[in-house]
């Protein structure tokens, strides 16, 4: 960043040093465009994975499931697909056409195929948790000047759900994948006296209560990100641009 000493710099490197403030002024100033196109990308590539395999460019829709897996268990029974019959399947269906095993490293290698589709290449709390961010960042620029930042006992009650939600996922989970309390659900069942369908109680299909809770949790969880930090953010970002806007007006007064 310049200030009054690039005056003892050499014109050329003073130059590159008010090109490189100018660069860093007008993409601060259209932050959550910049933020929007990186973001949107990384947020979009898991999706593109099923349209890669899709059109049979196999290479590049295998890099993209490979890349993603660093950051997502991608079990295919709590992932979404596209281009087949139906959206989710369960781990019966998926075990059925690949391999009759519950070990969560054999299962996640499952990507799906022209008759089911293909996997998208996170999970589904995954695409509710990135997407929502995204989403909701969206709501919160235009209104951040009437918007009261999240306190941050508001931001841990936002990602408590989410992370009671994981918790007693992985807990069940160490009695074998679809074998614990939260895939059968038996204690909800109870709870809410039968009241509704037994799909809703059993498994990871889209409607079921591990679905929705997942989605609804993941969506509670990117409204706490941008509520609380995106605040702190846009006030650095709009103090850099105050002190370049300064730096920019002494340089005009030493030419």
């Amino acid at each position: 960043m310049t200030t009054s000493k690039t005056s003892t710099l050499s014109p050329r490197k003073r130059g590159v040093a008010i090109a490189a403030d100018k660069a860093i002024y007008h993409l601060s100033r259209h932050w959550m465009l910049v933020f929007s196109i990186v973001y949107g990308l990384y947020v979009s590539l898991p999706f593109l994975a099923p349209v890669f395999m899709q059109l049979g460019w196999e290479n590049a829709g295998k890099a993209t499931y490979l890349g993603y897996s660093f950051l997502c268990h991608q079990l295919p029974q709590r992932s979404y697909f596209m281009f087949g019959e139906r959206i989710t399947f369960s781990l019966a269906e998926i075990q059925g056409v690949w391999q009759n095993s519950i070990n969560p490293l054999v299962l996640r290698q499952f990507i799906g195929n022209s008759d089911m589709g293909w996997k998208v290449a996170w999970s589904d709390r995954m695409v509710s948790m990135y997407t929502s961010i995204l989403l909701f960042a969206w709501i919160w620029y235009p209104l951040r000047n009437r918007v009261k930042p999240l306190p941050w006992w508001g931001f841990i009650l936002l990602l408590l759900p989410m992370g009671i939600d994981g918790i007693t996922h992985t807990v069940s989970d160490l009695y074998g994948i679809g074998q614990g309390f939260r895939d059968s659900n038996t204690w909800l069942e109870t709870l809410t006296n039968g009241l509704y369908p037994a799909s809703f109680y059993s498994g990871d299909a889209l409607g079921s209560f591990n679905s929705w809770m997942r989605l609804i949790t993941g969506a509670i969880f990117g409204l706490g990100i941008v509520w609380f930090g995106f605040p702190f953010v846009d006030e650095a970002i709009s103090s850099t641009v105050r002190l370049l806007e300064s730096t920019f007006q002494r340089e005009e007064l030493e030419l």
